[in-house]
């Protein structure tokens, strides 16, 4: 019976890259089904959707990416007659990255073509594809397909403020974490990795800038303190941590901010304020985030407005 069939999930990305001012999107050629489709794979377990995405682009097409904004998700069955949900992002691929590209045609994958979105809808096997390259049109079309993407992280599980007395002064800057949270920053790599922040902006205080530390670690980029992002630079004056956000949007660049829950709401304040009123009440929504829960808002690089936002935490997919 259809309620015994597991759904199957996978995600993947559409490429796109502009050559001489025109769009071009990648397709993948597969000899054994004889089809043409964008880049995905099933997600692995322990991964989770965006780490999938990553993983499958480099293995079917050589290219290492950064994701970019959402894409509609793909639902169909296959011949099996078991549901399948595929989880799409756009994903620009700069000249250096077409460049360092490591593709070998293989059983799985013939070959990686350019194409222009016309010569695309023609050659997709798949309806479905058809409708995921239909939104990435729309956004080229409204300038919004160049993102950055902010991603606004809560520091990992720490040790209750109950438990905490450093002495018999109750220090909270120095409040530590927990093992857990200390094992939440480091399941956390991958999934930031995902979406590539050049930038890490922490608060100085020790369970955000020790969440931060094993990506910063592993990457080899330097952490900045910001005491305007901690819960008492916040309390003292959330206009200053309004400012500093600020600065982060109006450098357009990819970034990580690793934050406390009271202060979360005038940090995505400020992110509110470039997003429709849809996508504002979806952000301020995230005030409720968990430990080592991050909310990633893509903006666009032109006009810096909110197109997309979405929350991931490292738990992976086949655990749901």
């Amino acid at each position: 019976s259809r309620s015994n069939l597991m759904t199957i999930y996978a995600a993947g990305a559409v490429l796109w890259r502009e050559d001489k001012g025109k769009l071009l999107v990648a397709l993948i050629h597969r000899s054994r089904h004889d089809d043409w489709s964008f880049p995905k794979g099933k997600v692995d377990p322990g991964e989770t959707f965006p780490q999938t995405a990553v993983r499958e682009i480099l293995e079917e097409t050589g290219l290492k990416i950064k994701l970019g904004v959402p894409l509609p998700k793909a639902e169909y069955q296959v011949p099996s007659g078991e549901d399948k949900e595929v989880y799409y992002w756009a994903a620009r691929v700069s000249d250096k990255a077409l460049l360092s590209s490591t593709f070998k045609p293989s059983e799985e994958v013939a070959k990686v073509d350019w194409v222009t979105p016309e010569q695309a809808h023609k050659l997709l096997s798949y309806k479905f594809d058809n409708a995921v390259l239909d939104a990435l049109l729309d956004l080229y079309k409204k300038k919004q397909l160049k993102t950055f993407p902010v991603l606004v992280l809560r520091h990992a599980k720490a040790t209750p403020r109950s438990d905490w007395h450093e002495g018999k002064v109750v220090d909270d800057g120095n409040r530590p974490l927990l093992p857990e949270g200390k094992k939440q920053a480091k399941e956390i790599i991958p999934l930031v990795r995902a979406f590539g922040p050049k930038r890490l902006i922490s608060s100085p205080w020790v369970r955000c800038f020790n969440t931060v530390q094993p990506y910063a670690k592993k990457y080899n980029l330097p952490i900045i303190e910001r005491s305007q992002l901690s819960e008492l630079g916040n309390k003292k004056g959330p206009r200053r941590t309004r400012n500093v956000m600020n600065d982060i949007l109006q450098d357009r660049k990819s970034v990580l901010v690793c934050s406390h829950r009271p202060a979360l709401p005038t940090i995505l304040e400020t992110l509110s304020s470039a997003a429709t009123k849809e996508l504002a009440r979806w952000i301020s929504e995230a005030a409720n985030l968990k430990p080592a829960e991050m909310l990633v808002v893509h903006l666009s690089t032109e006009k810096l407005k909110v197109i997309a936002a979405e929350r991931w935490t490292s738990e992976p997919v086949l655990s749901r």
